[in-house]
């Protein structure tokens, strides 16, 4: 059976190989391998919100966030690495709490901040904007024309609920 080949050509290959043949690359070759693999436009929804990108750089790129905790800062084993000094090595953790996403400060240099109030700990909400150092994310629980259709809706069943009113008190009057 033809198997297609899980690296990407810009990858290029690893010498060796650990226990059963598993493959073993450094950093640099992780990090090639990560750019080099096709990101998928996640969109955001209530059951896995992301993490969008908002600082120079970073600006429109996306972090899934998923079931449990998530550790972010710029050593290589975190969840989401930020290669940018004013992030510490572990900056912070976001876990998923009854479904609710926390982030939590663990100790970093140059805090955290969601609404650019310095936090220790604090539930995520659509919208809110997370700083770690000078790196900024904006936490997205649904797509933005998302929540402008659902107001738009409901403004036009307002509109008819109302011009049924002014109908039938215009009835009854005239009765």
């Amino acid at each position: 059976m033809n198997r297609p080949d899980p690296l990407p050509a810009a990858v290029p290959r690893v010498r060796s190989a650990g226990p059963q043949g598993t493959q073993l690359l450094s950093v640099k070759e992780l990090r090639e391998y990560a750019e080099a693999v096709p990101s998928f436009d996640e969109r955001a929804s209530t059951h896995q919100p992301v993490l969008e990108g908002v600082s120079q750089g970073i600006e429109g790129r996306r972090f899934v966030l998923r079931s449990g905790r998530q550790t972010i800062g710029r050593r290589s084993d975190s969840n989401i690495i930020l290669d940018d000094l004013s992030v510490s090595a572990s900056h912070a953790w976001i876990i998923n709490q009854h479904g609710h996403y926390v982030v939590m400060n663990t100790l970093s240099t140059n805090g955290t901040f969601v609404n650019e109030q310095r936090i220790h700990e604090a539930v995520l909400k659509h919208g809110d904007r997370l700083r770690l150092g000078q790196v900024e994310f904006v936490f997205l629980t649904r797509e933005p024309d998302e929540g402008s259709a659902a107001r738009l809706a409901l403004r036009i069943v307002a509109g008819i609920v109302m011009v049924a009113a002014v109908a039938a008190a215009a009835w009854w009057l005239v009765r």
